[in-house]
């Protein structure tokens, strides 16, 4: 699987999103990250498994610490693959506004009295 399918394929999870946003505060331990989740440690170490493998995090270890830490320039590819869509979508909605600027410089149609 290419980097940015595995990286799709990480965020597609509410869960690991959660994890990735709260990893934006800085490095927190595993059992840190866990607390917030209705799930086991086990479970937890899945979605961060499936995270390093993306390569959005890493993991070290500090003795009895495993600080995780967000790697976040793993997210440019992520960035670069939807910049050729906000492109196209920035197009449509420059076309849209100038439709819209268009038809309210055009005057009213003049209503007339029917007997």
């Amino acid at each position: 699987m290419d980097r940015l399918s595995e990286t799709f394929q990480a965020l597609a999870d509410p869960t690991r999103r959660a994890i990735l946003a709260r990893l934006t505060l800085g490095e927190v331990s595993v059992n840190e990250l866990a607390e917030p989740f209705e799930m086991s440690l086990p479970a937890v170490s899945k979605h961060l498994k499936v995270l390093e493998r993306a390569g959005l995090i890493s993991r070290s270890r500090d003795a009895q610490y495993r600080p995780c830490k967000l790697e976040a320039q793993n997210l440019k590819s992520v960035d670069a693959w939807l910049d050729e869509y906000r492109r196209f979508w920035e197009l449509r909605f420059d076309r849209l506004d100038a439709y819209l600027q268009k038809i309210q410089r055009k005057p009213p149609a003049r209503k007339t009295k029917g007997k």
